[in-house]
């Protein structure tokens, strides 16, 4: 591997445990400022606290959320977009470079591709061009794939979201992001078609802190990397403390019902 490279996902990437806990904060072109991502300071310094090992956000919203004391945090500037006002939100589009993120001091870059969509083919194109460009750059890409057109039934279905996984690895990801398929015996086999590490979105705000720990659990026992989740994080009524628990999952491999007991009355 690039040595540039090594080092960067080693600043997302915890070096140890090589699992990391992303919080993707780029929801804003997607849906508007929602809760928890007006004020981004407050929640890059939030997430922070809490022990996160990279925030995820659009090239523009870097100053906003860059801090100029406390600890670091690994930075992923991502560089596709779409919004729910498009009659086509599935059709993402390049909205940056490799470049600008480097310019920003980016640790890494990310994509979004969905497959079956009708755009799918230019999607595609542009992770391919990503990926070529940020090897050239020793650049970690992060990737998101999922499964969403008209012949998809099911975006969480395992053989698909193997599909989905598979895809990134074979055009240059470093990184692979995926829906949880359900149960450690399916999300394991999403994780062995695979040679890069592979984390779990968050997908829509669950209502139990304790379901999402316990998926966060499961994928790890399966093989996985991690997580990449925003929403579920940054909308929680104390994202700090969140983060904190997800890092107690992820890298020291502690039981769910234990950080449930170690936030006991302070949620």
């Amino acid at each position: 591997m690039h040595l540039g490279k090594a080092i960067r996902l080693e600043r997302i990437f915890n070096r140890n445990t090589k699992r990391t806990v992303i919080v993707p904060m780029d929801h804003g072109t997607t849906v508007g400022p929602i809760a928890g991502i007006v004020d981004m300071r407050e929640a890059v310094g939030a997430v922070v606290e809490g022990g996160a090992n990279a925030v995820l956000m659009h090239k523009g919203l870097v100053r906003c959320g860059h801090r100029t004391q406390g600890k670091d945090i690994g930075l992923i500037v991502h560089l596709s977009a779409s919004t729910t006002l498009s009659p086509f939100p599935n059709a993402k589009t390049l909205v940056g470079t490799v470049e600008d993120a480097i310019r920003l001091g980016a640790d890494a870059v990310s994509v979004h591709v969905n497959l079956g969509d009708e755009s799918e083919a230019k999607m595609l194109t542009d992770f391919g061009q990503v990926t070529s460009i940020a090897q050239s750059w020793g650049i970690p890409v992060l990737a998101m794939v999922y499964a969403r057109g008209p012949k998809v039934k099911s975006e969480f279905d395992a053989e698909i979201v193997a599909h989905c996984a598979r895809v990134g690895v074979e055009l240059g990801a470093d990184v692979v992001k995926v829906p949880y398929t359900g149960d450690i015996d399916t999300f394991g086999h999403v994780v062995d078609a695979c040679c890069v590490p592979v984390v779990i979105a968050g997908g829509p705000k669950l209502d139990s802190t304790k379901a999402f720990l316990q998926m966060v659990h499961d994928s790890i026992s399966a093989g996985g990397a991690g997580l990449s989740v925003g929403r579920n994080i940054f909308q929680h009524k104390n994202p700090a403390l969140l983060t904190q628990a997800l890092s107690k999952v992820v890298h020291d491999d502690m039981d769910v019902d234990e950080v449930m007991e170690m936030l006991k009355g302070k949620e």
